[in-house]
């Protein structure tokens, strides 16, 4: 693995400043009455209309980190500016799609999304709203349910129902709490080509996290990766660099696949628990070693 020479530090890239954090923190109670840090001095910044997934271990704080960018956690430390503005709460500026769907069971699909669309724009006409909500839909495969209720969807429509009111309300940033972690391989494998199909026609800035080495490789313009809980920080960010559109079934077939599968794999297996990842607040984006074996190790 080498540093890729044309790409600079978080802290001197002149395009990633949509999104800043810096030296976030958090800290909880432990039982015996003493803190611990979950994770400390995280650091980051977004292009706008950047896609990244960010990877780690159960415990290192993924979740946590996502929350506080939604303005739904408090940071015991730090500072998150997007757009020129302090997040200190929760906004209609920040989408969020959960493992779980969060959808209101008593309105059909098409409301859900009006729910959502009509709070974003409450001087939009009734014709307007319809109009804007049934695109979405159309765009993550839904025409044809539109009016059925949650519990006449199976578990990945209801999933692609979130995605929709997600888009539909034009966030500033999308944040994507593993949105198919529930979902069998094959359904997981189809919506994951919507949100691609949806993502390259509005471009909107995307922080999503996942356990799927393979899905964020497919989906990411860079990878963020945790080292391990308490006190994670993000250890390195890779750049994906295959050429998109991306396609599951010809991925593979492009050797820098490879590159960066091996790259993520080892770093989860055999560096990720690292005491030293990341002592440097200023952590450069890496690209794979084009010396790395093409041979593909095990899944993680």
């Amino acid at each position: 693995m080498t540093d890729n020479p044309n790409t600079q530090t978080e802290s001197t890239d002149p395009n990633r400043k949509f999104l800043q954090v810096n030296g976030l923190k958090k800290t909880f109670p432990t039982p015996g009455g003493g803190d611990v840090d979950v994770f400390e001095e995280v650091n980051f910044s977004l292009a706008k209309g950047e896609f990244v997934c960010i990877i780690g271990h159960s415990g290192c704080g993924k979740s946590t980190i996502l929350n506080a960018l939604a303005g739904l956690d408090t940071p015991s430390a730090g500072t998150i500016i997007l757009n020129g503005k302090e997040v200190t709460g929760p906004s209609l500026e920040r989408g969020v799609v959960f493992q779980n769907y969060s959808l209101m069971p008593w309105l059909s699909a098409l409301k859900n999304v009006i729910f959502g669309v009509r709070a974003r724009w409450p001087q939009w006409s009734k014709a307007e709203v319809d109009a804007h909500s049934r695109k979405y839909l159309s765009l993550v495969g839904l025409d044809e349910a539109l009016h059925r209720k949650p519990a006449q969807l199976s578990g990945g429509m209801r999933q692609r129902v979130s995605i929709a009111r997600a888009f539909a309300t034009q966030p500033s940033l999308l944040l994507l709490d593993e949105p198919f972690g529930a979902l069998d391989a094959l359904t997981r494998g189809v919506i994951q080509d919507e949100l691609v199909k949806v993502w390259s026609e509005t471009r909107q800035t995307v922080f999503m996290i996942t356990h799927d080495v393979d899905e964020a490789i497919l989906l990411a313009d860079r990878i963020f990766l945790m080292s391990n809980g308490p006190n994670a920080r993000i250890a390195e960010m890779v750049q994906v660099d295959i050429p998109r559109p991306r396609l599951r079934t010809t991925i593979f077939q492009d050797q820098k696949y490879y590159q960066t599968r091996n790259y993520l794999v080892d770093f989860l297996i055999n560096r990720s628990g690292d005491e030293h990842a990341s002592a440097d607040d200023n952590v450069p984006t890496r690209m794979p070693d084009t010396k790395t074996p093409s041979k593909s190790p095990e899944h993680a």
